[in-house]
Parts: structure tokens; sequence; C-alpha cells
């Protein structure tokens, strides 16, 4: 089958289609899945660059989130069959551990995701284990199936599970061009949240106004903890949902309400931060940690995309064979919303 892999760390001059066996028979409690779509995630750039303690058997097929056909299903798999088309819940758990047992799959002891600690969806054919497939109905496209997995899941849980946003709450968002973010922007406005973004691009920041944002802040040109206070009579943001770390958050904290939330997922741009923690006990406010979501968290996003409440911002659908430009794309940091990869093409 083709896959798109990587032989060494480095940058998209790594980036290698190569033919690689198929998936063999499934498991009893697997699922064989043609791919028909996959989409790229800033994690896939991480991978490609190497991570403390991440060790990689090469070639490493790339992908965390993908779409497709089920083909083949073990003899215990009742949840689908062939036939059914199915997104992809990037996050594979052990469904046995204590966190497992309590419905925390994302806590689990053995938390792996595809693309990163497994062999990924860049490919026309993966096996994954039955819980990881669910069934999208046949109105949802390729790309947009492909797309939504991972940044949605993760920002549902950020902003629903651990922040508990609420109708009227004032929420910002970093980085606006980035997929987790306009998730984020996307599930806080269905929540009846008032939505503030940033970017350094006055395009981005333009769109963004059209997908709904209250108000947008350059970040390179303004400062944004006093933007906010200004927009909120002096107030503060209810919550901020973090990813870039280093880089921002001393203004996000600095910038919440009193009894605000700070909910964070990445470090993209460093994980050291400061933290001036008279400013947390005086202000009662809570920092929170969040990474992917559990089983019914996705159930209950894929749910929406199927009803056509949430839709992934789709930049770019470009063939399988065009992946190392979709990765030059994101590197670049040009795109607005999701790169996907055609892989039927």
């Amino acid at each position: 089958m083709l896959a798109v892999t990587i032989r060494a760390h480095g940058g998209p001059e790594q980036i290698h289609l190569a033919d690689l066996p198929g998936p063999s028979a499934p498991g009893p409690c697997d699922v064989v899945v043609g791919l028909r779509a996959a989409a790229l995630n800033h994690l896939d750039l991480f991978v490609l660059g190497g991570m403390p303690g991440l060790a990689l058997d090469f070639p490493h097929v790339m992908g965390a989130d993908g779409a497709g056909v089920v083909e083949a299903v073990g003899a215990d798999v009742r949840s689908v069959k062939p036939g059914d088309r199915v997104v992809l819940n990037p996050g594979v758990s052990c469904h046995a551990c204590e966190f497992c047992r309590a419905g925390e799959h994302s806590l689990c002891t053995t938390y792996r995701l595809f693309g990163e600690h497994l062999h990924g969806t860049f490919a026309e054919a993966i096996t994954v284990p039955e819980p990881n497939a669910v069934v999208v109905p046949a109105h949802v496209s390729w790309p947009e199936a492909a797309a939504f997995p991972l940044v949605f899941l993760t920002a549902w849980r950020m902003l629903v599970t651990r922040a508990v946003v609420r109708s009227g709450e004032t929420v910002l968002v970093w980085g606006i061009g980035g997929g987790v973010a306009q998730a984020a922007l996307a599930i806080a406005k269905l929540k009846g949240a008032r939505v503030f973004v940033t970017s350094s691009s006055e395009e981005k920041l333009e769109r963004a106004r059209a997908l709904g944002a209250d108000a947008a802040i350059n970040h390179a040109t303004a400062d944004v903890a006093r933007e906010v206070r200004g927009l909120t009579g002096g107030r503060g943001a209810d919550v901020v949902l973090e990813t870039v770390g280093t880089a921002t958050w001393e203004r996000s904290v600095r910038l919440l309400a009193r009894g605000g939330r700070l909910v964070t997922c990445g470090a993209t741009s460093g994980p050291s931060v400061g933290l001036d923690v008279r400013r947390v006990f005086w202000n009662h406010l809570s920092i929170l940690g969040s990474t992917m979501g559990n089983a019914e968290e996705f159930r209950q996003v894929v749910a929406l995309l199927g009803e056509g409440v949430l839709h992934p911002v789709v930049d770019t659908v470009l063939p399988v064979r065009e992946a190392r430009a979709a990765f030059e794309r994101m590197a670049s940091g040009r795109q607005f919303g999701k790169l996907v990869l055609d892989i039927a093409a």
C-alpha cells in the first residue's frame, strides 16, 4: 500500500512516499479501514522534527487524523461493519486500566496516538481497535471528516469538560489560524460565549470575524491583555484557551478575570513558563491541563458533525503524493484551517 513515511527526523525533506505491506487480517476486536482522506496537525511537525522521549521504528507512517470505509472486522466487532463510513479517534487506549474503567480514556496509562507512537493515517489502509472507528453520515465529505477528529475532540474537552464554558462568558483564543483554535471558536460560540481571537495576520483576523469571532486582536501590534480588559470593561476573560506556552503564558494569566480559568493543551513556543502565584490565589484562578478526550466526548462531537452543527475549516486538499508540499505549507504558517490529503487520489 502507498504510505507517507519518514526515515529520519528533520524537515519536510524527510517526507517520502513508500510502498508498504497492507494490513493483515484483523484481530478479534480490530477494524481494517480503507482510508479516503487524512489531515495534518501540528503534531505531525513535532513528530517530523523529533521530540524528547519519542523513539520511532523507521520507516514511520505519519498522520493522526483520517476517515474512510471499513474493509474488514474482527469476529467480536459489533459497532461497525464492512462498508460503513467511519472517522477515526486518533487516541488509542487500553480500555482496562483504572482510568479507562472510569471513562477517562485520554488518561490511560498506555495512551498512544496514531502518527506519533503508532503508525498513522497517511496510508491507504490502517487497522484500528473497534472503539476508534465511529460511523459518520454519508453527507459529510471525506475532507471534512478527516479534518475533524483531533482538533474538535481537543477543543471540546478543553472548553466543555475542563473549563465548563457557559453562555455569556468571554473566551480568548490565541492563534486563530490553527485547527484547535478554530474548533474552539466554533464550540465556544455554540455554547453561547463571547469569543475574542488573536493572530499576527490581518487576513486571518478578518476570516475569523466571518466565522463569528466577536473581537479580533493582532497580537503582533497590540497589547492583548490591555485590549481584552478594554473590551470587557476592565473585567478580563473568563476562559483563556492556551496552546502556545512560553510566548503567551504571562499575558494569558494577566488577562484573566477573577475566578477565570486557563486551559492548556500545548506549548508550541516552548514548555517553560513563569507564574506569579500571588495572582493565582488572590484572583481564585484555575489552571487546567487537557489532552485529547475520552470515547464519549468523541462520539458527542462526531454526532454534532453529522448534524451539521460543527464544521472544520479546510484550507487546502492535496493529493497524497503532494504530502511534502502540505508539510511545507503547514511549516510556513500560511494556512487558515486544516490541510487534507486525498488518499483516494
